[in-house]
């Protein structure tokens, strides 16, 4: 058992929307990601999702409205709800999500990652 300073772990890379792992909590993992500019529409079919924002300002657009996190603030996006994750500016981010959850959910493409690096 070590402690973990996150703000060492965000100096550790530089890459936007490539999520590492911290740790793992049963079967959740702790990642942290650097979010910059617009994402992509998606859904994760059985996982929820929590994006606390660590610095910056994120916003999480869904069909029907935008929720604006700002650090210390988190939202939990349920299975099945499409949402779209932007960053005007870049944004440091710590997801809590099961260890079988891919970032762009449902739908695969160039910037699907699925084997994630432990930092």
């Amino acid at each position: 058992m070590e402690k973990v300073n996150i703000a060492e772990k965000f100096q550790l890379f530089s890459e936007h929307w490539q999520p590492k792992i911290l740790a793992t909590v049963n079967n959740f993992q702790v990642k942290a990601a650097k979010l910059l500019g617009e994402f992509e529409w998606h859904s994760h079919e059985h996982e929820d999702e929590m994006f606390l924002v660590v610095k910056g300002n994120l916003t999480i657009r869904f069909r029907d409205r935008d929720v604006h996190l700002t650090p210390g603030e988190f939202i939990v996006v349920p299975h099945g709800v499409e949402h779209l994750p932007v960053a005007e500016e870049e944004v440091h981010i710590l997801l809590f999500e099961p260890g079988t959850t891919i970032n762009t959910g449902d739908n695969e493409s160039d910037r699907t990652v699925k084997d994630l690096e432990k930092i």
